[in-house]
């Protein structure tokens, strides 16, 4: 087994790797769509990839990623509590800390709490938050990362500076291919766009209720390349392998004017 995750050794990402694939190769990459372009050319054999934070919501590249994969689903999910710290070079003085690396979503995450303590540093983005550490040279500069990792010569400082504590990433596993349908689930995950007439969603979300699945998530993503049009994003419960849940599916898809299972897990 390989499992493809955003790298380096110690990101997140790699974390949830460990929990959903425990015994595996990992093999690590610098970018999303370098995950999912080796999932579906078969280098790896899953990819892990986050898809939502409770402060940032949805993580849009990687939702527009599965939606445009062919033959990839999810077919598991861990959630990870993320608790930043702000890293610094051993014996630095915070008062001259310049400039400050990290992931997009991490900086996002402690926006309230770097423009409190920091608000002349430069802010910069980072492949990940593990990757930050390498950019850590001097005692001017400093990273946002992750309380589980170390470096030599990096001192991680105490306390959690992300701006809400309740701080929770959800991943995914994607693989190739499509579910069984003997595969017991307690979730499923799928797109839909809604003919373009009035009452159009309100149809949809009215055939999910009939069926009694409860939905757990929606949101939605402009169609590209199409004005004023839109793809939903919906998780529910429900168990894939109960013929009755595959048949509320069917019936969503004919309600639909498009429609991708996304995973089952």
């Amino acid at each position: 087994m390989r499992t493809g995750y955003l790298g380096p050794q110690g990101s997140y990402s790699y974390l949830a790797s460990k929990i959903m694939t425990s015994e595996s190769e990992f093999i690590p990459f610098d970018s999303f769509p370098k995950l999912m372009h080796a999932l579906c050319r078969g280098e790896v054999d899953c990819t892990v990839i986050p898809i939502e934070n409770t402060l940032n919501g949805g993580v849009l590249q990687n939702i527009d990623l599965l939606q445009s994969a062919e033959n990839v689903f999810a077919d598991s999910e861990c959630v990870i509590k993320i608790e930043h710290r702000l890293a610094v070079k051993s014996g630095a003085d915070l008062k001259n800390i310049k400039r400050i690396y990290s992931h997009r979503q991490a900086l996002e995450q402690c926006s309230g709490y770097l423009f409190k303590n920091f608000p002349d540093a430069c802010l910069h983005e980072a492949v990940s938050t593990s990757k930050s550490l390498e950019m850590i040279k001097t005692e001017e500069d400093a990273g946002i990362v992750g309380a589980h990792t170390y470096k030599e010569g990096i001192t991680l400082l105490d306390g959690d500076v992300s701006d809400s504590k309740d701080n929770f990433t959800h991943f995914l596993r994607l693989v190739r291919g499509v579910p069984s349908e003997n595969k017991r689930t307690e979730k499923i995950y799928f797109s839909v766009t809604c003919p373009n007439r009035s009452g159009g969603l309100l149809s949809l979300l009215q055939k999910i209720a009939r069926h009694g699945l409860n939905m757990t998530k929606i949101e939605s993503r402009p169609v590209k390349e199409r004005l004023n049009e839109f793809r939903f994003f919906i998780e529910a419960e429900g168990d894939y392998s109960q013929s009755s849940v595959r048949l509320a599916l069917s019936d969503v898809e004919k309600e639909s004017a498009s429609f991708k299972l996304l995973g089952a897990y």
